[in-house]
């Protein structure tokens, strides 16, 4: 279907009113895109910084978002980035490209408008990133085994499968204090499994895992939980999801499915994090440790509800005999309990993630799984 840029939904064309509610609405998604692509694309993804820049310096086409969508979440421009992706329209893997590759691309998305808003608006940005699991299980394999894992914000349940997968710990300089000739390199898991997780890390080898956690039980939360093993559209919404020039995640997506094709799958709720978490918990084996985690979820969430959440999490588990671990893979900024590190930049491109177990800090974190970094003693005592 042909859309009129100027007369989609309820916006209002460059020349009618000035400074309205559709304008205003217009200009703060335009500077959303702007921002996307200075803070978060820049040096990741040359196609989708170019792609947000150019939307961003495009009036008529933030009044078709603007006018189109529901204000929030609908508006991400990562979840318009993956729905044309999605629909097999144009986009450039290589970039950066050119205004004529832009026009390209906008006159298609134009003219498919209803398509892609149809996709915006079944679908959510809930990238399911298994090589996060790299980061998580040096602290799985130290707590008491069993455990009983409870994934908050779970998707496609990737990371409840921690034991599925290999992964490869590497150094690229010697660990403080060790020995010269001492081995570089750990590795732990199935050594003829379909995928392993690369991880650039400089803790000691004793502080890594020697083995993987023994797993019993296995549950999570989702608004909109995905099954990339039984529905072959929710795996390809998943690779959609994976910017351009990230080949090496599409692939390592793809083999993490194939890894848990044959396993059994956990039980991944529908609703809200908040909502669903007690009765979830309760339903953990009383025999396992209970570890609620998450990964890039409390971002979604306002601050309050953050906040609503954490003392939710420390109730669960102060509660529950025995107690149980909470571990949290989140940017600092949304951790408003803990305390930044002090070599975190600070700066909102900084994509690293702050590693908490029970709310203290314990690393710094690559954004996919693909680093693992100590804090400095001082950050970590006052967390």
């Amino acid at each position: 279907m042909v859309v009129n840029v100027e007369s989609a939904g309820n916006t209002v064309s460059s020349g009618n009113v000035k400074g309205g509610i559709g304008r205003s609405a217009a200009a703060d998604l335009a500077e959303r895109y702007r921002e996307f692509s200075w803070r978060e694309a820049r040096g990741r993804s040359d196609a989708h910084a170019e792609l947000t820049a150019r939307i961003s310096q495009d009036p008529e086409f933030c009044d078709l978002l603007s006018g189109s969508l529901p204000a929030g979440n609908k508006q991400q421009p990562n979840l318009l980035l993956a729905a044309v992706r999605q629909l097999d329209g144009p986009h450039a893997e290589q970039g950066p490209r050119d205004e004529a590759a832009y026009g390209r691309w906008r006159e298609w998305t134009v003219r498919h408008w209803d398509e892609v808003r149809a996709v915006i608006m079944q679908r959510a940005t809930q990238t399911n990133e298994p090589a996060r699991c790299a980061t998580l299980l040096p602290l799985l394999a130290r707590l008491p085994q069993p455990l009983a894992l409870l994934e908050v914000g779970a998707s496609a349940g990737l990371c409840l499968h921690p034991d599925s997968y290999r992964y490869r710990y590497e150094s690229a300089s010697r660990y403080e204090g060790q020995p010269a000739g001492t081995p570089r390199t750990v590795e732990v898991g199935a050594p003829d499994g379909p995928v392993e997780f690369r991880c650039r890390t400089d803790w000691a080898p004793e502080e890594l895992p020697g083995r993987l956690p023994e797993i019993v039980w296995r549950a999570g939360i989702d608004l909109n939980p995905l099954d990339p093993v039984g529905a072959p559209d929710d795996l390809r919404w998943l690779q959609s999801l994976v910017w351009p020039g990230e080949g090496e995640r599409t692939a390592r997506l793809s083999a993490a499915v194939e890894a848990v094709r044959a396993a059994p799958r956990p039980r991944i709720v529908r609703g809200d994090l908040i909502d669903e978490l007690p009765a979830l918990a309760a339903a953990a084996p009383p025999e396992a440790t209970l570890v609620v985690f998450h990964s890039a979820v409390l971002n979604y969430l306002p601050p309050a509800r953050s906040e609503e959440f954490a003392r939710l999490v420390r109730s669960l588990l102060d509660g529950r005999p025995g107690g149980g671990h909470w571990i949290s893979n989140e940017h600092h900024s949304v951790l408003p309990w803990i305390t930044a590190p002090e070599h975190h930049s600070g700066r909102p491109e900084d994509g690293r993630l702050t590693l908490a177990l029970d709310g203290r800090p314990v690393a710094l974190t690559g954004p996919h799984g693909e680093s693992l970094h100590r804090l400095p003693k001082a950050a970590a005592r006052r967390g």
